[in-house]
């Protein structure tokens, strides 16, 4: 089996400014140096909005808080737009697939979705996926998807698909990924917490494949002073995400990382034959599964594709 280098991105976009994080993104890509799967987090495109409230209270909301949103939506990216289409350029120009965590605008029904955007080598657009269960406070900005995005590819690489943060602790969605046999599981996430690298640990032991923790590092600073609803953030943290990306392998053993404190890339090398290996003991859609007694049946799965 072919070894190849994989990379997970730590580090913030330019808050609110799609413009200058595509900027970045570029930037970031090419100090990938020649990695052939590249992993950004959650939202990067173009802002987690931690610590803002978008004015928003159980029955009523503010001006500055729709004046907020539509700042946020103006940095988001739709599906096949320019932005979207500058993404698929720098993965062909990096010869690389690129999974990347955008805020995605559905032009036609004005809802956002917390999304993961893939892009081939070959610059394609392979397909997305939005997380079914936004957490907490979340649910406000976030839509919710039907399943039919809980996709997965079969690369030249691997089988990659993946899920987004607390989607994570979703023993369900985990097994959907399992049962399409991913062996690249993406975990683009904003839960900077100690107790989150154990959870990494415990999806690649538990489904026998190399997972990509990805999470931004963001300090307030970060924030444009002009933002509607700046006062929400005067009793944050001067370090809103301390970051914790790491790469793991299929028995538990971390590749990479867990880098914390700072922006960075994680690199390591990919060798699938690790997972067969892992498998001598252990399989969880195979000789572990016991389909006499469990079965698992999810509404809207995609079929995976073939890239």
């Amino acid at each position: 089996m072919a070894i190849f280098t994989a990379a997970v991105v730590q580090a913030a976009p330019v808050l609110f400014d799609l413009e200058a994080t595509l900027g970045k993104t570029a930037d970031l890509i090419e100090q990938a140096n020649g990695a052939e799967l590249i992993l950004f987090p959650e939202a990067f495109v173009s802002v987690y909005p931690r610590g803002l409230s978008f004015g928003t209270v159980v029955g009523s909301r503010s001006p500055e808080g729709r004046e907020l949103w539509q700042r946020y939506w103006d940095a988001s990216i739709a599906e096949g737009d320019a932005a979207c289409n500058r993404l698929g350029a720098m993965a062909k120009a990096a010869k690389a697939f690129l999974a990347i965590g955008v805020n995605e605008k559905d032009l036609v029904s004005g809802t956002m979705y917390c999304s993961i955007f893939y892009f081939g080598p070959n610059g394609n657009f392979l397909g997305k996926h939005r997380k079914i269960k936004p957490t907490a406070q979340e649910r406000i900005i976030w839509g919710e998807d039907d399943g039919s995005t809980l996709s997965s590819f079969d690369t030249s690489l691997g089988r990659m698909g993946g899920l987004i943060c607390w989607e994570n602790y979703m023993p369900a969605a985990r097994m959907s990924m399992y049962q399409k046999g991913v062996q690249l599981y993406l975990a683009p996430t904003a839960d900077a917490r100690e107790n989150w690298q154990h959870s990494m640990k415990h999806i690649a032991l538990e489904g026998r494949c190399f997972v990509f923790g990805c999470n931004q590092f963001v300090t307030k600073n970060m924030y444009p002073n002009d933002l509607p609803s700046i006062a929400d953030l005067q009793n944050q943290p001067d370090v809103m995400s301390n970051g914790g990306s790491v790469i793991i392998d299929p028995l538990g053993n971390v590749l990479a990382g867990s880098l914390w404190g700072t922006e960075g890339i994680l690199t390591a090398e990919i060798n699938l034959d690790l997972i067969t290996q892992s498998k001598l003991d252990f399989d969880p859609i195979g000789h572990y599964a016991r389909p006499d007694i469990f079965e698992l049946n999810v509404k809207n799965q995609p079929a995976t594709q073939k890239v």
